[in-house]
């Protein structure tokens, strides 16, 4: 299980925020410490969407005693060091690597998140089992604490949302539509007159573009249709020399 905790959180809608993060990515664990007034009427809930029904009315008011003796605690900092010595922000993990290192371990896990000016202070981050950071600009690498929620609990969702909105796959063409959109192209290189000596190599740039695009069923006939068409009016070779005559 995944659980995510907010540290001294300074305003309630960012609370939302990641109320709604945990929502679209599967979580339903919403730990809070030293909270702000969550208006039903305010900004939390404004911001949370339909995780207003569920995610945050649940949440729990906790200290970070008690994250830290129920949960492997994962803390996030924006700014990291290279210290090996004093081991508060060193060394950590981005959130793919979190995830992975994740994977196969069986133990209840909360991610928890800092105020937003400051994130976690250096003795709530030495309490933490490991550190994430996510890597942005070194000129302003410091995210939104709903943003950096947000980027966090995608990475890892797989851990978690066993389904989601999109096809498990997109269908491919058969060969036989995708090689007729290749000879397509062929017959339309022949009508327009392509220059006999190109044709071969305009053919085989046509058919790695194809290969690479992966249509659709859909997408080849159209493409076929829309060269045969262009074909059907391309000058006939010979034909506009004796029509200028």
């Amino acid at each position: 299980m995944i659980a995510v905790a907010v540290v001294g959180a300074e305003t309630p809608g960012n609370v939302g925020t990641i109320a709604r993060a945990m929502k679209n990515f599967g979580l339903s664990d919403l730990y809070l410490v030293d909270p702000p007034e969550l208006d039903p009427e305010g900004d939390a809930y404004g911001f949370a969407g339909h995780a207003r029904e569920d995610v945050l009315p649940n949440a729990t008011e906790t200290t970070l005693d008690g994250l830290t003796e129920r949960f492997h605690t994962v803390g996030t900092t924006a700014v990291t060091n290279e210290d090996a010595r004093s081991h508060v922000r060193y060394p950590y993990r981005t959130p793919a690597e979190l995830r992975e290192s994740l994977r196969d371990v069986e133990t209840d896990t909360c991610v928890v998140f800092g105020r937003e000016r400051v994130g976690l202070l250096n003795d709530e981050l030495a309490a933490m089992d490991e550190v994430v950071s996510i890597p942005a600009s070194e000129e302003y690498p410091v995210l939104n604490l709903g943003q950096a929620a947000t980027v966090v609990l995608y990475e890892l969702r797989e851990l978690i949302v066993e389904s989601y909105q999109h096809p498990d796959a997109i269908e491919r063409a058969d060969e036989s539509d995708v090689e007729g959109l290749n000879e397509q192209f062929g017959a339309l290189l022949d009508a327009i007159n392509h220059p006999e000596g190109k044709r071969d190599k305009a053919r085989r740039l046509f058919r790695r573009v194809v290969g690479r695009a992966h249509p659709t069923p859909r997408e080849a006939r159209t493409l076929r249709g829309i060269l045969r068409r262009a074909g059907e009016y391309a000058v006939p070779p010979g034909k506009q020399s004796a029509d200028e005559d």
